[in-house]
């Protein structure tokens, strides 16, 4: 009874990982929805520059944090020399992730007229309000996670303050990127609106996506190393052990799909022909 109450418990810990998976496979369907708007209407020609200059900056920003990356990782070969291997994937996964995170929270204001009297758009109107607080639950938790083990030595300081920085860095700057995404009133011109309503969709989607790798990846990793944790480990059927380590499977599996979902919304927003005078 008490193997079939542990796989039970694992199986519904899992639970979670794979409802946050699906969310984002139906987020797909808002960004096929905003690309589609701007394909349906012809935007003005300050709203095909600003298409322009957006995916520029974007770019050159997004490789900014990728020699960032590099960067750490040739650091780490100087200071840790062969024990930095293990080290190389998670620098240059941050490093990759703060760019796009950075070219988001400060992308240039478009330069086209905006509403008067200033009409702004509702976060729900851009992304789903269960991925903005499952974002921020994930970094509370990371943070819950990695203080109790901090402290009981358990992690060493770099370790800890590594844990700590980078997903509440991550968070602070998608909620920037969020509320600047609200608060810019949309365009004077109704061509460029949908133009305008893709922008914000994209940069919401992004920095929800980048923020949640960066608190479910170490998280995972966490709660594995406190499941399976050797001292922990008592006599008959305990049940902590396995919920810490489901959680575990399940935050980097979580992890790992948000961030190929992540990678699709990379494609900055397009605008060619309209498809009705094709």
């Amino acid at each position: 009874m008490g193997r079939l109450i542990a796989v039970l418990l694992f199986i519904a810990v899992l639970v979670p990982g794979v409802l946050l998976a699906r969310a984002w496979w139906l987020a797909a369907g808002r960004r096929a929805v905003a690309a589609g708007g701007v394909e349906l209407a012809e935007p003005t020609a300050e709203g095909a520059r600003t298409l322009l200059r957006q995916a520029q900056y974007g770019r050159r920003v997004r490789l900014l944090g990728l020699l960032v990356g590099l960067a750490g990782i040739v650091g780490s070969v100087v200071v840790l020399a062969e024990a930095s291997v293990f080290l190389w994937v998670p620098i240059l996964l941050v490093g990759l992730v703060a760019g796009v995170l950075v070219a988001e929270a400060t992308r240039p204001r478009p330069r086209w007229k905006m509403s008067s009297p200033p009409r702004r758009p509702r976060l729900g109107e851009l992304i789903s309000h269960w991925l903005v607080w499952t974002m921020r639950v994930t970094v509370a938790a990371q943070v819950v996670a990695t203080v109790p083990q901090w402290r009981a030595g358990e992690l060493s300081d770099a370790v800890g303050w590594a844990a700590l920085v980078v997903p509440v860095a991550a968070w602070l700057l998608a909620e920037a990127a969020l509320l600047r995404a609200v608060v810019r009133p949309l365009p004077e011109q109704g061509a460029d609106v949908p133009v305008d309503e893709a922008l914000r969709t994209w940069t919401a989607h992004l920095v929800t996506a980048a923020t949640t790798v960066l608190a479910l990846l170490p998280l995972g990793t966490l709660l594995l190393r406190e499941g399976i944790d050797p001292d922990r480990v008592s006599k008959g059927y305990d049940f902590l052990p396995v919920a810490f380590v489901a959680g575990g499977f399940s935050a980097l599996a979580a992890g790992i799909a948000v961030a190929g979902f992540l990678l699709t919304w990379l494609r900055p927003v397009r605008s060619s022909t309209p498809a009705l005078t094709r």
